[in-house]
């Protein structure tokens, strides 16, 4: 097979595989690199039509890469909304995403089933929701531990928004932490993947296992 086949095979491979994936950042990026090959393929033969529809698609991948990039710190894009722990809403959410919810978990569930604040316990004092416009992209869930410190019980992000940071919001405002007499905040467990974001966030691994961030006060 001529090498310019096999590259405009992997071009339409990775468009269509694009199209199978829940992670918006993944989404683009994939389907950008199949478009551009694809573009490359059908110039090289003279398919000019199918080259242009195929260069305007990874034109429109840059752009919604550039603004995608750019809002990811934006706190003017994702806003923080504080919750009651019982809130019925919170609890729909967390009961719709129930599995996902499950594997992130750095506290386990007492009690219930698991699927939101009541299978929790009585224990969750603080409950935010990470808003983008008005769709739900994250939740965090934290436990008053009585001495001060604040567990997080849960930092959650939609698989749509999982290669982005929104929880970070939460930590940036965290008077409101303090408000609650909260001095540091601790993640228990390591929850896979999240060494890099609990860096980003602020917290420090202590002694090989439990990640803490002392609670700024402003």
């Amino acid at each position: 097979m001529p090498w310019w086949e096999v590259v405009g095979w992997v071009g339409s491979v990775l468009v269509v595989l694009s199209l199978m994936q829940a992670r918006v950042w993944r989404f683009r990026v994939m389907n950008l690199v199949g478009a551009v090959l694809a573009t490359a393929y059908n110039a090289v033969f003279g398919i000019w039509a199918f080259a242009a529809m195929n260069g305007a698609i990874a034109v429109i991948d840059v752009y919604w890469l550039w603004r995608l990039g750019r809002e990811r710190g934006d706190e003017a894009v994702y806003a923080v909304v504080e919750v009651a722990p019982d809130d019925a809403y919170l609890r729909h959410v967390l009961a719709v995403h129930a599995a996902d919810v499950a594997r992130h978990r750095t506290v386990p569930a007492v009690g219930g089933d698991g699927a939101g604040p009541a299978g929790d316990g009585p224990g969750v004092d603080l409950a935010f929701l990470v808003v983008r416009g008005d769709e739900t992209v994250g939740v965090v869930l934290v436990r008053d531990a009585g001495d001060g410190s604040g567990v997080v019980v849960l930092d959650w992000v939609t698989p749509r928004f999982r290669d982005f940071t929104p929880g970070e919001f939460v930590y940036r405002h965290s008077d409101v932490f303090a408000a609650h007499g909260l001095r540091r905040l601790v993640v228990p467990t390591t929850p896979p993947g999240a060494v890099r974001y609990l860096e980003r966030v602020g917290f420090r691994q202590m002694d090989g296992r439990v990640w803490e961030r002392p609670v700024d006060v402003r």
